[in-house]
């Protein structure tokens, strides 16, 4: 038995040391392929995370990291980006698609939504400790999300032992610029102890594409019965938690809203909890 366990350390050690030496060599070729684009001043890429297709043998998909500075005017940027690739350990390939179905085999690789991105901050309805958490990536301005988010979250808050409901700004500014406000204000209200800030503020009437804050905290103060001033929305609790929301969005590979998590996985049907027993 004694044997039989060191074998089997020494074949994951090996395993492990083949898997490390394999990312190395696709973070070079990437960097290398990178740094031919001359605007690219200083180039960092790094393996996050490898998953085996379970859908297509011999492929795995590689989610990798890229922190990059480029040269733009009036001062260069600094650029950070999750980016997908399929490699069977001889090749490399952004795209793999489904010959049968046309359809591209990255809708179906996203991270695992971890134990740690379940704070506190983000559960809105339910208990910690239920046996199903659901998190919710929105903004409150998106036309599918101002009917869908409501209606899934007052379905779920029914049932506090069996649902927790995580929720997480994810305003989309250039879609809505009124949006970011919106949610920085949610955030500053919840701090005081406003009830039910999430669900109420989908039902708010204003032009998505306003840029005046005066104008939107004014919509805001009065649908929530509040005093939220300009200030409010840049002190450092505030910011914390919405840059916190979007920091997890960043990890988990969220690009739309809703985004849902059914107990730490993409929920692509955002209908797992009706099925939920």
């Amino acid at each position: 038995m004694l044997s039989m366990l060191k074998l089997l350390a020494t074949t994951l050690l090996l395993s492990s040391v083949l898997l490390a030496n394999q990312n190395a060599k696709i973070e070079e070729f990437l960097a290398e392929k990178f740094k031919e684009n001359p605007a690219i001043v200083s180039l960092n890429v790094k393996v996050l995370d490898r998953m085996k297709m379970s859908n297509v043998a011999g492929w795995d998909a590689v989610i990798v990291t890229v922190d990059a500075v480029v040269k733009a005017r009036p001062a260069n940027k600094e650029v950070h980006q999750k980016m997908i690739w399929f490699t069977n350990g001889e090749v490399i390939t952004k795209e793999l698609t489904n010959i049968n179905t046309g359809e591209s085999l990255k809708d179906s690789v996203n991270p695992d939504f971890k134990d740690e991105y379940y704070t506190k901050h983000n559960l809105i309805y339910g208990k910690a400790n239920a046996k199903y958490k659901v998190a919710i990536f929105s903004d409150p301005l998106c036309p599918f999300c101002s009917t869908f988010v409501p209606e899934a979250i007052e379905e779920m808050k029914k049932y506090p032992n069996k649902f927790a409901i995580y929720y997480y700004h994810f305003p989309l500014p250039t879609l809505h610029p009124a949006a970011v406000p919106i949610a920085k204000a949610a955030i500053a209200a919840d701090l005081e102890g406003i009830k039910n800030v999430t669900l109420r503020m989908y039902n708010m009437k204003i032009d998505p594409h306003e840029k005046d804050l005066r104008k939107i905290l004014e919509v805001f103060n009065r649908k929530m019965g509040t005093d939220i001033k300009a200030a409010d929305l840049s002190s450092r609790e505030v910011e914390q938690h919405y840059k916190n929301d979007l920091r997890i969005a960043e990890e988990v590979m969220v690009s739309g809203t809703p985004t849902m998590f059914f107990n730490g996985k993409l929920d692509r049907t955002k209908r797992l909890y009706q099925k939920a027993p």
